[in-house]
């Protein structure tokens, strides 16, 4: 009997320290270069429930004839729709992602990156799963640990790999402060020592003087001492040196959830064998780190070398670490730096994820986006330019920038997102798809948004659920109802595009279509994946200088690997055609050479443009020798990828 068998015929373990982990077993083995990897990431509550056979698809044409009014006949209400997404469950589950396999294959992605799944407080709707009860459990409205096992087992049949999204600083809201506490039981104000412990909470919250049930405090029974955690209160999460392991960043609570003392080896041992646990339990390939930079760096290295090892003995002999690391350039650089290879790569979420949207916009000259590669332009370039080394983000699930929500939430057209995947896809790294972005996911029309609450602040609106529930579940554990009686029949379903009782998996959008047709050019051609990258000048019809590109035009690059060359363009211009004389390398084009288009965007969604696919391209030269191809008629946000060994 496998160790899985073993573990789902029981209920969960109460003991970490108590399972025995197999080792040198057969398990899924690690890709041979995770550059080959396309990720999706989703919120499972927000993804699929796995039941869209039951309700329409979503007309985007048409998206009030999805706004039903609610009981009493009143009108609908934009502040009910933006207050289930902020409060509610919606009710995606691990089977719904299961589910949706085919879907995610057919769009080319190839490993799926979801949020986590960890058991949360029932009397709390944490429905994103980063405040964690029980760290070797399920969240009952996912499912469960057989649902979880089934889903990576059904993804690897598929020819995908799955990532689960940890957190090891940080558990749930699982216990009180003192009342007396200044600041209060549950926020109390940071101290540079410690407070004294409480009480722990139970199934709706309350004060309870020991833990009874699995219900109560935190599981498993090793994370149960006080000593396990700073206890300093909530504080300034961006206060501190990064090189100090005392510093207040690292010490104080996320608001109400609470910090662990790593610096107790036992605890970072506790914590690291329980997701060696999901890693024996469900054979996933991977984990994205939440919250890295809140940790030491001793801590972090400690974590994700005994985490490498581990599944190492199993096989998985790159399993895939990638860290959330905030604050910039400097912050992703100094822990890839000290963590070394036990952490693969770093989330992109700043800077660069900015500078991603601006191109794509054409609202900033491409030297922005790419100068972040180079050593000698960004502080990160070095890793970057390893393309191995960073996962490029072009949305997510968290970061709000000023009004800058979705990319398409203020895009000219729903497939200008398109142009942002293929930055994504074809410069140097590892790409992440936010789940959501195939179908333009923006949030309602503009012209709307003056109706809703902390528009442009909030990440609710990051967070549509794209499977379109009519409603969402209730509070707390009432929530936990099975079929109509966990269902908030008063609020609308947080659906896309403010809508509520339509999904949105539409395997026809143009969008879809574009950046699938993408997906599978990357996956074909190796030079997409690992070549050396160059930005590449360009000169206007009847200009005869070649210069950089500026903010809107022609978005010009190369990738080079042996003597193959890809020349990748992008129409950063989001109203115009633009055309352009785009320089390619001398050596690589002998004259009379040709280059073949082998991805057109526009002709993938099904409209007629100019350099059809199988087309070739004459390299021509200037007068001093230079060898280039002359693209004309690319329209608005499209982009064309020319090969010179097709």
């Amino acid at each position: 009997m496998s160790f899985t068998d073993t573990q789902l015929s029981h209920n969960r373990p109460a003991s970490v320290r108590d399972v025995a982990l197999p080792r040198r077993e057969r398990y899924h083995p690690s890709p041979a270069d995770w550059r080959d990897e396309t990720l999706y990431f989703l919120l499972p509550d927000r993804f699929s429930d796995g039941q869209e056979e039951s309700r329409p698809l979503l007309d985007h044409r048409n998206p009030a004839s999805a706004r039903p009014a609610p009981p009493g006949g009143e009108a609908w209400r934009w502040d009910r729709w933006a207050q289930s997404g902020a409060e509610r469950w919606q009710g995606g589950t691990l089977r719904g992602v299961r589910s949706k396999l085919g879907y995610l294959k057919n769009l080319g992605v190839t490993t799926i990156w979801i949020g986590p799944v960890f058991k949360q407080r029932d009397h709390l709707d944490t429905y994103h799963g980063y405040g964690i009860q029980d760290f070797l459990d399920v969240d009952p409205h996912f499912g469960d640990r057989r649902d979880l096992v089934e889903l990576v087992a059904g993804a690897h049949a598929a020819g995908l790999r799955v990532i689960l999204d940890v957190i090891f600083n940080h558990s749930g809201s699982n216990w009180l402060y003192p009342p007396e506490t200044p600041g209060g039981p549950l926020m109390p104000r940071y101290t540079a020592g410690s407070y004294p412990f409480g009480s722990w909470r139970g199934d709706r919250g309350q004060p309870v003087a020991r833990i009874q049930s699995g219900e109560d405090g935190v599981w498993p029974v090793e994370l149960t001492d006080i000593e396990d955690y700073t206890r300093a209160g909530t504080g300034d999460l961006g206060a501190g040196d990064l090189d100090d392991p005392q510093a207040e960043h690292r010490r104080s609570d996320f608001f109400d959830l609470r910090n662990f003392q790593l610096d107790r080896g036992q605890t970072l041992n506790d914590l690291a064998r329980c997701y060696k646990y999901w890693i024996a339990l469900t054979d996933c390939d991977g984990f994205r780190i939440d919250t890295l930079k809140h940790v030491s760096f001793d801590e972090a290295h400690g974590f994700c070398g005994s985490i490498k090892e581990y599944a190492a003995n199993l096989g998985k002999s790159d399993f895939f670490l990638v860290g959330e690391v905030a604050g910039g350039d400097y912050n992703e650089d100094r822990y890839l730096d000290v963590i070394g290879m036990n952490l693969n790569a770093a989330l992109d979420i700043g800077e660069m994820r900015m500078s991603l949207n601006g191109v794509a916009k054409g609202l900033d000259a491409p030297s922005r986006y790419f100068n972040g590669f180079d050593p000698g332009h960004a502080v990160m370039g070095s890793h970057r330019s390893l393309g191995r080394r960073h996962v490029s983000i072009l949305d997510d699930h968290d970061h709000v920038f000023g009004d800058k929500l979705r990319f398409s939430s203020e895009a000219a057209s729903d497939h200008q997102v398109a142009a942002g995947v293929i930055l994504q896809l074809f410069t140097l790294g590892i790409p992440c798809v936010y789940y959501g972005t195939e179908q333009a996911l923006a949030g309602p029309e503009a012209s709307e948004r003056m109706w809703l609450p902390e528009w442009g602040s909030s990440d609710r609106y990051l967070r549509e659920a794209m499977f379109g529930p009519a409603h969402p579940r209730k509070h707390g554990r009432d929530g936990l109802a099975p079929f109509l009686d966990g269902l908030d029949t008063s609020l609308p379903g947080f659906g896309p595009f403010g809508t509520a009782g339509r999904h949105c998996f539409d395997e026809a959008n143009p969008v879809y279509l574009r950046i699938a047709a993408a997906c599978e050019a990357r996956k074909r051609y190796p030079l997409l994946r690992y070549g050396r990258q160059y930005p590449r000048p360009i000169a206007e019809t009847g200009m005869e200088n070649f210069r950089d590109a500026g903010a809107g035009d022609l978005v010009a690059w190369s990738r080079i690997l042996d003597d193959e060359e890809a020349l990748c363009v992008v129409n950063a211009n989001s109203r115009e055609e633009r055309g352009a004389r785009v320089l390619v390398d001398t050596d690589l084009n002998p004259p009379d050479s040709v280059m073949t288009v082998v991805l057109n965007t526009a002709q993938a969604a099904g409209g007629n443009a100019s350099h059809q696919t199988g087309e070739t391209l004459p390299v021509k030269r200037t007068a001093d020798g230079k060898a280039y191809l002359e693209i004309h008629g690319l329209p608005a946000s499209e982009a064309l990828v020319l090969i010179n060994q097709p």
